[in-house]
């Protein structure tokens, strides 16, 4: 059976609707579905401080998606630098202003820039830990 689709998975330690609600404003996401820890009650102990932690959301960005949740309390997740989420844009100035949106709060570590290989890149990493790439090739 060949691979259907290539969906990258966030975890967030209890920041999770924080971070829907920036790629909401950021990025113009939009929620396509959002479980709680409070909504599987009966299947699994939760406790009343964590009912309302993310289970398990998915976000439509463009023409893809990514899913998202918050860990349990006693398992946090770890943020690291290994994996970057790119965002081919085709507008530069839409892509400036999605990138400026999303660097709020975070950190900038390349600017946006012309590249040698005939595009306008930059990379951030989120107020939350994600790191992201912004590629727009330019014609």
């Amino acid at each position: 059976m060949a691979i259907k689709q290539l969906n990258p998975y966030l975890n967030f330690n209890g920041t999770a609707d924080k971070a829907i609600q920036l790629y909401q404003s950021a990025l113009g996401a939009k929620v396509d579905s959002i479980m709680r820890f409070g909504d599987a009650a009966g299947n699994m102990p939760v406790a009343p401080a964590d009912k309302n932690r993310v289970m398990h959301a998915r976000l439509q960005v463009g023409g893809g998606m990514f899913m998202l949740s918050d860990t349990m309390p006693n398992a946090p997740a770890n943020t690291g630098g290994n994996v970057h989420i790119t965002l081919d844009f085709d507008n530069p100035d839409e892509m400036a202003t999605k990138f400026d949106a999303l660097a709020a709060g975070g950190k900038v570590t390349m600017p946006l820039q012309n590249t040698f290989w005939n595009a306008r890149f930059g990379m951030l990493t989120d107020a939350y830990g994600i790191n992201w790439m912004f590629n727009c090739e330019q014609h």
